[in-house]
């Protein structure tokens, strides 16, 4: 099954050209740095003890940001690669003023390009996050002697079933691993049947994730806020923009004053949302750090990265994206850290065992239909905010687990 993979991924290198140019033209790549997915390396290593960190995008690296903190200040460790496969990942990482990092795009996975990048930057150990498994980079790690973890590794129900349908050669990559620290106890019982034999949950290092202080907005925009009636629908996709434009027609009966602001997943696509909305006769505004959101604007769209942090601050009531269609939903542990109210679609089995927890403490609420959804809000807009508590046991929670984790990592180092 090796070789048929293999053979797979050669047809997709020799059609990456096409593909890249694609993602070049609509702003998905870097014009500088695309060609480091062919191993052709933009920075050099450097000497002394090299770890190395994988995550696809956003979310899975900055779910390991805290940890990487703690390397910055240990002195055996003298560089920390990190990669991963988006723009908008290496954009977020910049905003973090780490010494000992080194970015670069993940290689294509064929047999030549991961055996070049390994050899190159020789780690003393990898780490892949979440659910990010490549048999050639795997393999040839092995064929190294460098340790594998699978770090806050995560099965879903859909890609358990998917591994299943190849048992022999699931088994075979995962038999790899050297050890993994699963997100949840659903994760670690998938993990351990497709074939880890050392594993430990220690619990999901999403709950003790960075938040970064310095991250502020423009003081006129902050009094412009708080002289509106707010709300927040954060890392949208195609379609639920739509929704939230209904949402808001529906809330502005009451609040003359109303305010959406709609954070999208994927920025390069503000001019489609601007389209969409202005369908349903609402007047549209997009994020200028120094401008002021005019009076009568409806939807407030945040076109730039590294602002959700900054919005969370000053919104109570926030409606999590990718959850009203068949994505799996967004990580909510981020707006729950500033004391924000949760609300989500039906789909988010990504964050099952987060969201069990945001319901028992009362901060998240599942809604279905955008009248539901503005009746919803109506009410959380006439309930006082109690997110100092939950705030708390959140970082406690984060800590534990942040601590625990980073033990296990230095063990394996």
């Amino acid at each position: 099954m090796l070789i048929v993979y293999r053979f797979l991924i050669n047809i997709i290198f020799l059609l990456s050209p096409i593909i890249l140019l694609i993602r070049l033209i609509k702003k998905k790549e870097s014009f500088g740095r695309f060609t480091e997915k062919y191993s052709i390396f933009s920075k050099k290593r450097g000497r002394g003890k090299l770890i190395w960190f994988h995550g696809a995008s956003v979310g899975e690296l900055l779910s390991v940001i805290p940890l990487i903190q703690k390397f910055e200040n240990n002195h055996k460790i003298k560089r920390i690669l990190i990669t991963s496969n988006t723009l908008s990942s290496s954009t977020v990482l910049k905003k973090f003023k780490f010494k000992k990092i080194i970015h670069q795009f993940f290689p294509i996975d064929t047999n030549f390009h991961s055996s070049k990048f390994i050899n190159y930057w020789n780690p003393a150990a990898a780490f892949f996050i979440d659910s990010e498994i490549w048999p050639n980079t795997i393999f040839n790690l092995k064929n190294k002697n460098i340790s594998i973890t699978l770090l806050n590794g995560r099965i879903t129900d859909k890609t358990f079933k998917r591994w299943q349908l190849l048992p022999n050669f699931s088994k075979h990559i995962f038999n790899q691993i050297d050890y993994c620290l699963p997100s949840s106890k659903k994760s670690k019982y998938f993990l351990k049947k497709m074939g880890i034999k050392n594993i430990k949950f220690i619990g999901n290092l999403k709950f003790s994730q960075s938040e970064n202080n310095k991250i502020k907005i423009n003081s006129n925009l902050k009094k412009n806020l708080k002289l509106r009636k707010i709300w927040c629908a954060s890392s949208t996709h195609n379609s639920e923009e739509i929704f939230c434009g209904k949402v808001h027609k529906e809330l502005k009966k009451k609040y003359k004053n109303l305010l959406t602001i709609i954070i999208p997943r994927h920025i390069e696509r503000t001019k489609i949302i601007q389209n969409e909305l202005g369908k349903l006769n609402l007047k549209i505004q997009t994020h200028e750090q120094k401008k002021n959101i005019h009076k009568d604007t409806d939807i407030y769209i945040v076109n730039s990265y590294g602002k959700t942090k900054a919005f969370y601050k000053h919104c109570q009531n926030v409606f999590l994206g990718g959850s009203l269609i068949n994505h799996g939903g967004q990580n909510p542990l981020e707006a729950a850290r500033y004391g924000c109210n949760i609300l989500h679609g039906p789909n988010i089995d990504n964050f099952k065992e987060i969201y069990k927890f945001l319901k028992k403490n009362k901060i998240s609420s599942k809604i279905n239909n955008y009248k539901i959804t503005a009746d919803k809000l109506n009410k959380l807009f006439l309930k006082k905010n109690s997110s100092q508590k939950i705030q708390k046991k959140l970082y406690l929670i984060g800590e534990k687990i942040l601590q625990e984790t980073y033990k296990e990592i230095n063990l394996t180092l």
